[in-house]
């Protein structure tokens, strides 16, 4: 049996390679090709903390991949880390297990990073080059990581945070990778971006209708578990293109799911990022559309990710 901790596991993602994965992944579960069962959810309210749990086997695939992740924000203020988690990965064949990958979120941050970048490639406007990052968290710099690695370093980043100070941290420590600043007013940010990635965990909107001009595209990925919303409803309805990385996940518990829950889109309306990878959907068809990608994060991605640390062991093992 393997096991891996975070750093040995970090070491063997590169960025080339398991971004190609997750865009596959995406691509394979919108076609039916990976069993995902509902995923499971425990929340923390005295610590505004939760825990999901995500499995699944996509087809032909050895092993199958049980995803643990926590999310405790208020371990910032005791020098803890927030996030953490592990995931194990079994024999399809035998329900061995092969591997105890204890990541520390390190692969869930990479492969939603990844994630975002695949979805704001594929809908935003192939013009665009400014982009803000709203929050300042390990998410937020993963964004950047990944739309620079996937998408190119002519774009450039503007990063906002409910705490100034934790945005310039940010900027500072990611002056190498490409052009960045802190955003003081998030308003103005939202009204003068082309590009928006929300990474944060609120429960209540940040992003207002009124903000968003037209053109503009939208990656959100913080609404991952129940009671948390990153966009206004308004907005999510205004919308000219809204896609899913999950369409039945994202309306039980995503970004989607308050304006589906007040009947103000219809779900026949919502298109899959893997079913527009494939061209079997159209995703942004005119450079005047609003476009919002809802990425609560699939097994499917967990499964890729997994299946590309295990790989590059392998390969250096011998």
């Amino acid at each position: 049996m393997i096991i891996l901790d975070r750093g040995q596991i970090e070491a063997l993602i590169d960025l080339q390679v398991a971004g190609p994965a997750i865009e596959a992944a995406y691509v394979a579960s919108s076609q039916g090709e990976v069993k995902l069962p509902p995923v499971g959810h425990i929340t923390f309210a005295d610590v505004l903390a939760d825990c999901h749990i995500k499995y699944g086997h996509r087809k032909n695939d050895p092993n199958f991949v049980i995803k643990v992740a926590t999310g405790f924000p208020q371990n910032d203020q005791f020098g803890l880390p927030t996030g953490n988690g592990l995931s194990l990965v079994l024999s399809a064949e035998t329900g061995a297990v092969q591997a105890v990958l204890h990541d520390e979120m390190v692969m869930t941050d990479i492969r939603t990073g990844l994630g975002g970048a695949i979805a704001t490639r594929c809908l935003a406007r192939p013009n665009c080059k400014k982009v803000l990052i709203v929050g300042t968290g390990q998410q937020a710099r993963r964004q950047i990581e990944s739309h620079v690695a996937l998408i190119g370093d002519h774009l450039t980043f503007e990063v906002w945070g409910r705490s100034l100070a934790k945005a310039k941290r940010l900027v500072d420590a990611m002056k190498g990778v490409c052009k960045i600043a802190a955003a003081n007013k998030l308003a103005a940010a939202v009204q003068s971006t082309d590009i928006i990635v929300t990474t944060t965990g609120a429960a209540q909107p940040l992003i207002k209708d009124a903000w968003v001009k037209s053109g503009t595209h939208i990656t959100a990925v913080g609404a991952d578990a129940p009671g948390k919303q990153e966009l206004e409803t308004g907005l999510v309805a205004r919308a000219d293109v809204l896609v899913a990385d999950s369409i039945d996940q994202c309306v039980d518990h995503g970004e989607l799911s308050h304006a589906c829950g007040n009947d103000l889109i219809a779900r026949s309306t919502l298109k899959e990022i893997g079913s527009i990878l494939a061209g079997s959907s159209e995703g942004r068809t005119g450079d005047r559309q609003i476009t919002i990608a809802d990425l609560s994060g699939t097994a499917a991605q967990d499964i890729a990710i997994a299946d590309v640390v295990m790989a590059a062991y392998r390969k250096n093992s011998g």
